[in-house]
């Protein structure tokens, strides 16, 4: 990933936090998601009053970008205030189709701070379903 490359993943991030439905929580969450052919997708978290039904902005870009065609992906950028990581539920998710995907973390009240991260690291030991032959 080139740096001009990075910096269109953070930016979208960011912008996409900003279109997050976050009405119950005030939690903004963007994601950007660098496929192996180098487009880009986003989501936004979408909070719903029956709490169960929220809809994570990482969960809803590999979703959209699955329903597009994609299987591969680079990086997960994920913007929120403070840079927090993706909750276990969007781990597992991005695991389904990403062994050892780079992830960063966004601090969106400073975005030049950037944590870099590895999908192996923030979930070790992933459940894979083998089914039996």
């Amino acid at each position: 990933m080139t740096e001009l490359e990075r910096a269109k993943l953070i930016k979208d991030a960011c912008d996409a936090r900003q279109k997050a439905h976050a009405p119950y929580s005030k939690f903004l969450v963007g994601a950007a998601l660098l496929t192996e052919s180098d487009e880009i997708i986003v989501g936004s978290n979408v909070e719903n009053a029956s709490y169960g039904l929220t809809i994570c902005a990482e969960r809803v870009a590999f979703g959209t970008a699955i329903a597009s065609g994609h299987r591969r992906f680079q990086v997960l950028a994920v913007a929120t205030a403070g840079g927090h990581a993706p909750c276990g539920a969007c781990r597992q998710v991005a695991s389904e189709f990403c062994d050892d995907l780079l992830v960063l973390l966004i601090d969106a009240d400073r975005p030049d701070r950037v944590i870099e991260t590895r999908l192996t690291e923030l979930l070790p030991g992933r459940f894979v379903f083998s089914p039996a032959e």
